[in-house]
């Protein structure tokens, strides 16, 4: 089974009613549009990746400070479904099991990562009395 080619990602920033884009790579996507032409846009906003950066951060500084987990990645796959951020299989004997989800950048947006942080900042604090100084700049 081959793999489908993956579409480019283009960035665009919007300016009053227009979207502007980002760099000259962005610019050449519109090569062959002519002007006038409608075209189809799907809307995502961008992932701050100094979140998801902090989050990792944050979760190596509970670790230094608690001694709560052998690593980050431990910590992280006790902390997804302790804050239900799973997606949810059922077994052939009923049973249901909550797999944690990617909060990777394809496949977690912006407000989901957001709300994820929130959550594990007041996860971090209950379980393991670890308050963190970093803020997660909304």
């Amino acid at each position: 089974m081959t793999k489908r080619a993956e579409k480019p990602v283009y960035a665009f920033i919007r300016k009053g009613n227009a979207l502007i884009p980002e760099m000259a790579y962005d610019l050449q996507a519109l090569d062959g549009v002519a002007q006038g032409q409608r075209v189809r846009v799907d809307v995502k906003q961008w992932r701050n990746l100094d979140r998801l950066r902090a989050y990792w951060a944050t979760l190596q500084d509970c670790i230094d400070a608690t001694g709560c987990a052998v690593s980050k990645e431990a910590l992280d796959a006790y902390i997804r479904p302790a804050v239900n951020f799973v997606d949810t299989i059922r077994l052939a004997n009923g049973h249901l099991v909550g797999i944690p989800r990617a909060i990777n950048t394809r496949e977690c947006d912006e407000p989901e990562m957001i709300a994820f942080f929130l959550a594990v900042e007041e996860l971090l604090a209950k379980d393991f009395g670890f308050v963190s100084e970093r803020k997660i700049a909304a």
